[in-house]
């Protein structure tokens, strides 16, 4: 019959398995003690053949009867099996009445069974025979029915202990069992209340310490990296449907006016190119929208290599230097090298993002210093400006898409920016820190160290702050 369930297979295959290898020892414990019983009568045999043979030596046939009846007359002998017989078979002396049918004198250990005249019984011997010089004939052996009997007695002995065995076999089964099967069970009921909509349901953990609360663990940190995707995933949509809107409907407009035909050639330029600055936004968001969902997912991991944040930060200096100067502001850089091992692109990003959101936000006459230093915990790069900064409350907020701190949105952009900083930070595996800069803002990207000491290697998928 096929078992159906876990339970049953889980039971049955714990027992398959005790009770092979519980008949395994048990085997091994009876030949073994078969062994050295088998052992033992053959060297109480052979001694009684050394101590025979001496007298037949120094006294010849007769005395060696004489031995023979006189070890026969010892109390406490009766198991010893002695057969003294002519060449033709006939007992000289010992206990059996005449040599057995079918044996060979000088044939070595044989067992077979034999009539005690002593006893009149039929019994097991083990023997080994002899053929003397005159063709006279030597029997020396013991009665084996004793070891017969402990050998009855070892084999109830190791069915009652396989038997025993197997009951407490299904025991410790039905009881492992239940223990692997309710911590699964957990984990199937928690699944599938999941999958019933409730994404906050988590696996218990019992706090055992064991390899299921670590299982457990696992299972939960997942669970909450899908629900925060999953509300990120929602959040995109809504935002996307709400915040992308407006310059569609902008840009529909500047297009619809530029098909007036009363509009002259300057007036129609001028709404063609601010439905073409409208798209240019669009385009923007939808970018940096499909950037960030590159970071998120790990795409590029295989195009890492080592970058040095102090010659990135250079380069975006030298870059956006132009437009801080339109503005008043002077962009610096300070620090030494450090290198990190990254996607060359993202990085790149991140930092232009971070440049241009504290040109935005930084008042005029003022500074932006990009920083980048080694320090105990590994490379870091930090843009600093003096601009109103952010409350510390709003600091995890605004790293969510289409979040922007001024209510009115009449600032430029799409709220995208210190997103796709944040995803680049955990597909590095890097620390992003919001930081009061007294005044302004301070925001810093940290790296762990590289194997040799220089940079860092990110662990694949671990989330920054």
């Amino acid at each position: 019959m096929r078992l159906r369930n876990a339970t049953s297979r889980l039971i049955a295959m714990h027992l398959a398995l005790v009770a092979v290898s519980t008949a395994l020892v048990l085997a091994f414990v009876y030949w073994s003690t078969k062994s050295v019983i088998d052992g033992e009568v053959r060297e109480v045999v052979e001694a009684e053949i050394r101590g025979l043979a001496d007298e037949y030596q120094r006294l010849g046939v007769a005395g060696l009867a004489a031995g023979i009846e006189r070890r026969l007359q010892t109390p406490g002998e009766g198991d010893d099996i002695y057969l003294l017989a002519d060449p033709s078979g006939q007992r000289i002396a010992g206990n059996l009445a005449a040599w057995p049918k079918g044996v060979d004198p000088g044939a070595g250990w044989i067992e077979l069974s034999l009539r005690r005249i002593d006893t009149g019984d039929t019994v097991l011997v083990s023997a080994a025979s002899f053929r003397l010089a005159g063709g006279e004939r030597l029997l020396v052996g013991r009665d084996a029915r004793a070891r017969a009997a402990f050998d009855r007695t070892l084999v109830q002995a190791l069915i009652w202990a396989l038997g025993v065995t197997g009951i407490l076999a299904l025991a410790t089964g039905w009881l492992l069992s239940r223990l692997v099967l309710s911590r699964i069970g957990d984990i199937a009921a928690t699944a599938e209340e999941i999958v019933q909509g409730a994404m906050t349901r988590r696996v218990p953990v019992r706090g055992a310490g064991d390899e299921f609360d670590r299982l457990a663990g696992t299972l939960n940190r997942m669970l909450d990296r899908i629900e925060a995707l999953v509300g990120d995933l929602r959040m995109v949509t809504d935002s996307v449907a709400h915040d992308l809107r407006s310059p569609l409907t902008r840009l529909r407009a500047h297009l619809e006016d530029s098909l007036d035909e009363g509009l002259g050639v300057e007036a129609r330029r001028t709404r063609i190119e601010r439905a073409i600055g409208e798209a240019d936004g669009v385009l923007r968001a939808f970018t940096a929208l499909l950037d960030i969902a590159r970071a998120e997912a790990g795409m590029g991991r295989d195009q890492f290599e080592t970058v040095d944040l102090h010659r990135l930060a250079s380069d975006m200096v030298d870059l956006y230097a132009p437009t801080a100067e339109e503005k008043c502001i002077t962009l610096t850089i300070a620090g030494g090298p450090a290198e990190v091992s990254g996607h060359p692109q993202l990085l790149a990003n991140a930092v232009a993002n971070l440049v241009e959101n504290a040109i935005r936000h930084a008042p005029a006459n003022s500074e932006i210093r990009v920083e980048t230093a080694h320090t105990a915990e590994g490379p870091e790069i930090a843009v600093c400006d003096t601009g109103p900064g952010v409350v510390a409350a709003d600091r995890a907020r605004i790293l969510s898409r289409f979040v922007r701190l001024d209510s009115s949105r009449g600032s430029p952009g799409a709220g995208l920016g210190l997103s796709l900083v944040a995803a680049v930070a955990r597909m590095h595996g890097a620390r992003l820190s919001l930081d009061d800069n007294a005044p302004g803002l301070k925001v810093t990207l940290g790296f762990a160290p590289m194997p040799n000491g220089t940079g860092s290697l990110p662990p694949p998928g671990i989330a920054s702050n």
